[in-house]
C-alpha cells in the first residue's frame, strides 16, 4: 500500500505540473494572438496613410480634399473591420480561454485536494508498521482516495476484457424451490462452491460445472470463502433463530465433508480469509477472528447505511453473489 501511495502522490505531482504549464502555455498563447492582430491592424493603418501622403505630394484643391476623405473613409474601414471581425474572434478567443483555464484551476484543486490526502495517509502508513488491524483500516480509508486520483489521472486500478459468459443450472432433484445463490467460491482446481440461500445448502459443482455434491447446513448460507485449497468457510445467518455461525467445509475426492464450526454474537452476512484471520461482517461492522472461532477486534463500522460492511476493498472482499438458480461462469483476461 505504501508504494501504490508513493506511486499515485508522484503521478499527482506530475499532473499538477503539467497543468499549471497548460495555463501559462494558454494564457501566453493567448496575449500573443492578440498582439498579433493588433500589430496587424497597426500595419494595415500605417500602410494606409503612407499610401495617402504618397498621393498627397504634388497635389492641391479639390485633389487634396478627394485624398483626406479617402484616406479618412480607408482608416475607418480598417477600424469597422477590425472591430466587427478581429474583436469578435479575440472575445470568443478570450471566452474559450477561460472556460478551459477555468476547467483546468478545477482539476488543480482536485489534484491539490487528492495530494494532500494521499500525502497524510502516506505519513499514516509510515507510522504504522507491521499492525495489521491499523494497515486494514487504513486501506480500507485511502483506497477510495487512491481510486479518486487514479480516476483524475485517467487510469483504473483493474481493467478485465470478458471473453466469454456461460449459464450451468445448479438446481438437484430434492430442490423444491428456485435457488438463490448468494455466495460462489473457486478452488484452485477449478472446482466452484456455491451457497444456495433458499435450500440451506452448499453445492460442489466440478469443472464442467455440473453439481457433484452438496453440503446442508441449519440455516441461510449468506456468503463463502478460501481458506485452503481444499478446505472453506461458510457464513451461516437466520435473524428470527438468532444462529450466527461460521461452518467449515472440506472438499474430498469430489465430495463435500462437514467440518468444525463456531458461533457468533452478531449477524454474519459476510466473510473473507486474509493471511490466516477471517473477516467477517455483519452488515454495518466488519470483525476479525482467528480460524478457531476467537474474536481478535471490531476494526471497521458504518452505520449510514443498512449494508455498508459488505465490500471491503482490494485485500478483503466481502461481497454478494444474487442468482436465481443460475451459476454464471465468466472468463476473464486482465489487461
Amino acid at each position: 500500500m505504501s508504494v501504490e501511495l508513493e506511486t499515485v502522490l508522484g503521478e499527482i505531482k506530475i499532473l499538477q505540473i503539467s497543468q499549471e504549464a497548460s495555463i501559462q502555455s494558454l494564457q501566453r498563447t493567448y496575449n500573443e494572438h492578440r498582439e498579433v492582430m493588433i500589430e496587424q491592424m497597426c500595419g494595415n493603418l500605417n500602410t494606409n496613410i503612407d499610401e495617402c501622403d504618397n498621393n498627397y505630394v504634388g497635389t492641391s484643391g479639390g485633389n487634396e480634399q478627394y485624398l483626406k476623405e479617402e484616406m479618412c473613409r480607408s482608416v475607418l474601414s480598417i477600424l469597422n473591420k477590425f472591430d466587427n471581425i478581429t474583436v469578435k474572434e479575440l472575445n470568443e478567443m478570450k471566452d474559450e480561454v477561460i472556460s478551459i483555464k477555468g476547467s483546468v484551476t478545477s482539476s488543480m484543486h482536485k489534484c491539490t485536494s487528492l495530494h494532500n490526502d494521499l500525502s497524510h495517509f502516506h505519513e499514516i502508513v509510515q507510522k504504522i508498521g507491521d499492525n495489521k488491524e491499523l494497515c486494514l483500516i487504513a486501506s480500507i480509508k485511502c483506497k477510495h482516495i487512491i481510486q479518486q486520483a487514479l480516476t483524475l489521472l485517467g487510469k483504473s486500478g483493474k481493467v478485465f476484457n470478458v471473453q466469454s459468459i456461460t449459464k450451468h443450472n445448479v438446481r438437484i432433484p430434492s430442490d423444491k424451490y428456485v435457488c438463490n445463490i448468494r455466495g460462489i467460491c473457486v478452488l484452485p482446481d477449478g472446482q466452484v462452491l456455491v451457497v444456495d440461500w433458499t435450500h440451506q445448502n452448499v453445492k460442489l459443482l466440478n469443472q464442467q460445472y455440473k453439481v457433484v455434491s452438496h453440503w446442508d447446513v441449519n440455516a441461510y448460507p449468506r456468503a463463502i470463502c478460501l481458506i485452503t485449497s481444499s478446505e472453506v468457510a461458510v457464513a451461516v445467518n437466520d435473524h428470527d433463530s438468532k444462529i450466527h455461525e461460521i461452518q467449515f467445509i472440506i472438499v474430498n475426492q469430489g465430495k463435500l465433508v462437514g467440518g468444525r464450526k463456531f458461533q457468533l454474537q452478531h449477524e454474519c452476512i459476510g466473510i473473507a480469509h486474509h493471511q490466516g484471520d477471517l473477516f467477517v461482517t455483519s452488515g454495518q461492522e466488519l470483525y476479525t477472528y482467528t480460524l478457531n472461532g476467537k474474536q481478535i477486534c471490531s476494526i471497521f463500522e458504518d452505520r449510514s447505511f443498512e449494508y455498508t460492511g459488505t465490500n471491503h476493498g482490494e485485500s478483503i472482499l466481502i461481497t454478494f453473489v444474487l442468482c436465481t438458480g443460475i451459476c454464471l461462469a465468466i472468463v476473464g483476461k486482465r489487461v
